[in-house]
């Protein structure tokens, strides 16, 4: 058995705490950042509403995701085609996959969680965020320079 670790603080994030980020129509509450977790893994809360893409396919080469359905249905893009997901759900994007997301259904909000690691990839929702907020606006070269920051690129452009 190695060395124990470092005594550290636990962190406590209570139910409304957190990051509030809008970008693209999902409402994402990061509730820690690699600032909370000594550079570990980052956990966002996000709300996606009716009839609404949340990100078209892409791909990271630099994170892993993992998303968790709390309520409402996701559907998850992937290289194999679209799968619907439902509370109690997951599904998990390694680095290098195809993967996307939307809530496909007419009158119902999908509330899920994400947990991905390295942490780091809040800013380019931060980005994406000041971009629109500063009056930018939201083409697809735009949205392709921000991914590129992040190790990230649409899917349709991998190759």
């Amino acid at each position: 058995m190695g060395s124990p670790s470092p005594r550290v603080p636990a962190v406590v994030v209570r139910a409304s705490a957190g990051e509030s980020i809008s970008a693209f129509g999902v409402e994402n509450l990061f509730k820690l950042t690699g600032a909370d977790t000594g550079g570990r893994f980052g956990f966002a809360q996000f709300a996606v509403p009716p009839g609404n893409v949340g990100a078209a396919p892409h791909i990271h080469h630099a994170h892993d995701e993992c998303f968790f359905v709390l309520d409402g249905e996701l559907t998850v893009a992937t290289e194999s085609g679209e799968v619907v997901l439902g509370p109690g759900d997951l599904a998990y994007a390694p680095r290098g996959s195809v993967h996307g997301f939307r809530n496909a259904a007419p009158d119902r909000a999908t509330l899920a969680l994400c947990v991905y690691t390295p942490p780091g990839y809040e800013s380019y929702f931060r980005d994406v965020h000041d971009a629109v907020t500063s009056g930018a606006e939201v083409t697809p070269a735009l949205i392709a320079e921000l991914r590129l920051r992040y190790a990230t690129e649409a899917a349709d452009t991998a190759g």
